[in-house]
């Protein structure tokens, strides 16, 4: 057992050497957002992009909850990631969202909504939208972690939650993205040696013995049933499928995410994390759904929390010595998560709210410390969220996770995707996205409900056909978004012709774009 400890130690004092070694690195907002003028390689790019993009709520929420439900097929959800998730997002977004912000000088995403579409009160709201529902995303990690160390270390929760959020603010405070980059570079490789490790060791547990008949061949948990013993196959089928577009398409519009393209140096490396980050989400994607698969082995666990069963498996199967290594890899994973999500949180407040409206005139030096400031503020905040969550015991990490992608993803897939793409969308079209989401998520959840313990949708066709609310809700939103965009574009005064050439005319500094 001490060496599990010994593990985590090590693990900690290498994020306070990233600390040390990257604390001159943030001495200008560029620096702290963009990682300097010159960017990252296409390597450091993709581990940033799939270490934000996966954290503790797919290896202990998604994969625990939905593994059980859903059997092998729950690994179609991994897949969506690495194809639609990855591989298409980087083909259709990297450069353009690259040379875009290039030459309209945008460092967020809000501050992209203000000059794409030449409204600073547009950049105002999407800040704010952003800065409140990162917040319960950032506290279904912490949840997420307070659940594996509580059950496998005998740790509480918030002891882990604390230890958790000082080592991020820290790196984060004095490196900025450089550091986050860093960082992640180093823990995907944790994160992927160990999955690898994780997926081994369960298969040669003496209750599997590498025999997946239970899985394949049930009427319940086969690669292509999506049915479990409580539910429909239509409610499972539209479940899954609505799982997979939110943890995939929804991708293409969060902050966080999206952030990762402003700072990839150039055409090679945009092809090179093209790649890098489609086969890191392959590798953790089916790495994390096909261990929560595996519970239906694991007899003991019935009537486990969702957000327990995955801890409780690792408890029993990983070996004393290995234990501490899977816990780093969710611990990297989680850690790389908040320290993007923290970072484009605080960005959009002190450069778009603080810089743009309440002191055009800070300087450079005192909008990068209230932007350092905002990063432990929102790490604090997300901290005593989790911490309430664990009090009130609710297993709502997936929730929490599926509300914030659902309304971030509704309020501006079309107003970022389609703006990339096509020179005729109007602000009114933005306006009717982000307001009609945000309404949209507001009458959804009052109609189909929502059940504290289970997150399953509570009235209506929903409660009958045992679909999931979040992500069901999530989807719908996007799709909105991407249609009321469209049309509204269409019947609506043409944006302005200047500000439509300064977004799309290109440039002789700008990567190539397919």
């Amino acid at each position: 057992m001490w060496v599990d400890y010994l593990m985590l130690v090590l693990y900690a004092l290498g994020m306070v050497g990233i600390a040390f070694y990257t604390r001159h690195r943030s001495n200008s907002v560029n620096d702290f957002l963009l990682a300097g003028k010159k960017g990252l390689n296409g390597w450091m790019s993709a581990f940033a992009y799939g270490t934000t993009y996966f954290s503790a709520v797919i290896f202990i929420g998604y994969a625990g909850k939905f593994g059980a439900q859903y059997g092998l097929a729950s690994i179609w959800i991994g897949v969506g990631n690495a194809i639609i998730g990855s591989l298409f997002a980087w083909l259709v977004l990297a450069k353009r969202t690259k040379n875009m912000t290039r030459r309209l000088s945008a460092k967020t995403m809000p501050e992209f909504f203000e000059k794409r579409y030449g409204s600073q009160r547009l950049k105002l709201v999407s800040a704010t939208i952003i800065f409140l529902f990162l917040i319960p995303y950032s506290a279904s990690v912490y949840n997420g972690l307070s659940s594996l160390f509580g059950i496998v270390f005998d740790i509480p929760g918030w002891v882990i939650m604390l230890a958790l959020a000082a080592l991020t603010a820290l790196y984060l405070f004095f490196g900025g993205y450089f550091a986050t980059a860093l960082s992640d570079f180093i823990q995907g490789i944790i994160m992927l040696v160990g999955v690898v490790a994780m997926v081994i060791c369960f298969m040669n547990h003496g209750n599997i013995e590498w025999d997946l008949s239970k899985l394949t061949s049930s009427a319940e948990l086969g690669w292509f049933t999506f049915s479990s013993s409580n539910t429909g196959l239509y409610g499972n089928t539209m479940s899954l499928i609505s799982l997979i577009l939110l943890t995939s398409l929804g991708v293409w519009a969060l902050p966080q995410t999206v952030h990762k393209y402003y700072a990839v140096r150039d055409n090679k490396s945009i092809m090179q994390g093209t790649v890098v980050s489609t086969a890191f989400a392959l590798i953790i994607g089916f790495g994390a759904y096909f261990t929560g698969a595996l519970s239906a082995y694991f007899p003991q666990l019935a009537g486990v929390g969702s957000d327990n069963i995955v801890p409780h498996m690792m408890k029993i199967v990983i070996p004393s010595g290995l234990i501490g290594l899977i816990a780093v890899l969710i611990l990297s994973a989680s850690m790389s998560t908040l320290s993007s999500v923290s970072l484009a949180s605080a960005s959009v407040v002190a450069v778009d709210i603080y810089k743009g409206k309440i002191d055009p005139k800070a300087s450079d030096k005192k909008v990068n410390w209230t932007m350092k400031i905002l990063c432990l503020f929102f790490i604090v905040v997300s901290v005593v969220l989790a911490v309430l969550n664990e009090q009130l015991k609710v297993s709502a990490i997936a929730y929490l996770m599926g509300i914030s992608w659902g309304v971030l993803a509704g309020c501006f897939m079309g107003p970022f995707v389609l703006g990339l793409l096509w020179k005729k969308v109007t602000r009114p079209a933005v306006w009717s996205s982000i307001i009609g989401s945000l309404v949209l998520t507001a009458v959804l959840l009052i109609v189909f409900g929502y059940d504290q313990n289970g997150w399953a949708c509570s009235f209506g066709i929903a409660l009958k056909s045992g679909m999931n609310c979040s992500p069901m809700i999530g989807v719908i939103c996007m799709l909105y978004s991407l249609l009321v965009t469209a049309v509204v574009s269409l019947f609506t005064k043409a944006p302005d012709a200047e500000t439509v050439e300064n977004a799309f005319k290109t440039q002789e500094n700008e990567v190539e774009t397919a």
